[in-house]
């Protein structure tokens, strides 16, 4: 009786049906834990924390902030690596005689060497002073870096450019032409020009390093040991044990405003991500608009117009195949055929003047954006021609029957109906390519690449240029960095950010997939 009742439960599939279940319960749980550990770990990393002075049973002491507790010992992250060479310790609590939050202890953020933790002893001024001569200091360092990266770099512009121009005319008349010595003789003056700017711009720079070398500050860490740094270094201080709430949220808020609008320092470690920022929205952008002809335009053609047999099966598996290769192997081909192959060319035939420096002959964001577009395009192939296949025939027919053409029928009818389905294809190969690393760590990105690829110089895009990556600076900040504890805040909220990122890319596009879903879901035309 319990055989027969056991195999009619299993001829019934609901032993499988239950593991089915049970395994997508899974699934879905991992998944919500691992979002749940980034979006924790994440959003926490810029919160404020204590500052212990830890006395030990020998009688040193030192101050930091708690990071981790462990079975038997705690990690701090104690700062002042340019006085200790270090920027955590472990310390056992058997070692441990007690532990205090004193409320002058600052934590302070530096353009270099990281944090600091201890004590403002020179000048002695109140907290409203310092933080005015501290903004007034923020300001004179914007001035210089305006006038170095403003000033001095349109200077080497005009200079380069110069250069190139007279390099042009020696290629194209040979050095003896008469071409060629009018060309020099503009090419001194505008260098003469060019100099006389430049040694005006950095005699106003040097005279605003020289303000800055006077306005230091003298620190001093928990123990008393001593260390004078310019003001306009330090990035912003405040006092974890005293402040309230308010506080804490106005650090929090700063923290994250530096994150979204600055550029890296400290090896990628601190600082902000907004070359990365742009750098992957920017190749996204790019792969998506390379990426949708290509895709649909060969769906097309396999569905629509070839003629249905061993060949176009052959492509069809050739394509589903493609979906497999490693990604790797596409970074070798992009640079390979892209950039030492296409671009070389390029530089031969419009840039001969700037060899053997290459300027398409090299990694860039255009090579990035084809190579994972070529990544891609089997996922957008695929559901092109799903969504070729789910119109109905009698669409076809019907548009056929009123006299519309083969391409008519296919643009007004055809491809209307599919454009939900080509979206989705375009929402996955968006959601893969903004995720890819191996490829582009051989076709463009960089470790740190400041300039964008948009800015007021002519052309304005500048596609052949190096860029920065929010997957390769997880990368780059989780296993290249000098100290891995020290990474580990930014490899969380990075991951978050990217993560944040890539869901509004594809949120606009489901957005826009949904509304023509419903338009022809409604028959409205």
């Amino acid at each position: 009786m319990a055989r027969a009742a056991s195999t009619k439960l299993a001829a019934r599939g609901e032993p499988w049906l239950w593991l089915i279940g049970g395994a997508l319960a899974l699934g879905i749980a991992m998944i919500l834990g691992f979002l749940a550990l980034i979006v924790i770990n994440g959003a926490a990393a810029f919160w404020p924390r204590p500052i212990e002075l830890v006395t030990l049973v020998e009688g040193r002491s030192f101050a930091g902030e708690p990071a981790r507790v462990e079975a038997g010992r705690r990690l701090y992250r104690v700062g002042n690596f340019d006085l200790y060479g270090d920027d955590f310790r472990w310390i056992r609590d058997a070692d441990i005689a007690r532990i205090e939050r004193p409320s002058d202890l600052l934590l302070i953020e530096r353009l270099e060497w990281g944090v600091f933790i201890g004590r403002v002893v020179s000048p002695a001024s109140s907290a409203g002073d310092l933080a005015s001569a501290h903004a007034a200091a923020r300001k004179r360092l914007a001035a210089i870096r305006a006038l170095e990266q403003g000033g001095l770099g349109r200077v080497n512009r005009e200079m380069e450019e110069a250069r190139l121009a007279l390099r042009k005319i020696e290629l194209a008349s040979g050095k003896e032409s008469a071409a060629h010595r009018a060309a020099q003789a503009e090419h001194d003056r505008r260098l003469g020009a060019a100099r006389a700017e430049y040694d005006r711009l950095a005699a106003a720079i040097a005279r605003l390093k020289a303000e800055d070398a006077k306005d230091g500050v003298v620190l001093a860490d928990s123990a008393g040991r001593e260390k004078k740094v310019p003001l306009s270094t330090l990035v912003r201080f405040h006092a974890p044990n005293a402040i309230g709430l308010g506080g804490k949220l106005a650090v929090y808020a700063a923290r994250w405003w530096e994150f979204l609008s600055e550029e890296p320092r400290e090896a990628n470690t601190e600082g902000g991500v907004l070359p990365a920022i742009f750098g992957t929205v920017a190749m996204t952008l790019i792969l998506a608009v390379i990426v949708a002809p290509f895709g649909v335009i060969t769906a097309l053609y396999l569905r629509e117009y070839a003629k249905q047999g061993r060949l176009v099966s052959v492509v069809r598996v050739s394509v589903n195949n493609l979906a497999g290769v490693p990604s790797i192997v596409y970074g070798v081909f992009g640079l390979g055929f892209f950039a030492y192959l296409v671009g070389a060319g390029i530089d031969a035939l419009f840039f001969p003047e700037r060899l053997p420096n290459p300027t398409f002959g090299t990694g860039g964001i255009l090579w990035s954006s084809l190579t994972l577009a070529l990544l891609t395009v089997p996922v957008v192939i695929v559901a092109t021609e799903e969504a070729l296949a789910a119109v109905p025939r009698s669409m076809r027919e019907g548009s056929l029957a009123c006299g519309a053409s083969k391409w008519q029928t296919i643009r007004f009818v055809v491809l209307p109906r599919a454009l939900p389905g080509i979206m989705t294809g375009l929402i996955l190969a968006m959601a893969r390519g903004a995720g890819e690393v191996a490829p582009l760590m051989l076709v463009g990105v960089v470790k740190l690449a400041p300039d964008l690829p948009i800015d007021g110089v002519f052309p304005y895009l500048h596609l052949e240029r190096s860029f920065m990556h929010l997957g390769f600076h997880v990368f780059d900040v989780g296993f290249q960095s000098r100290n891995a504890e020290a990474g580990k805040p930014m490899v969380f909220v990075t991951v978050l950010l990217l993560m944040s990122l890539i869901a509004a890319l594809n949120a606009v596009a489901i957005i826009a997939r949904n509304r023509l879903r419903r338009r022809f879901a409604g028959g409205q035309f």
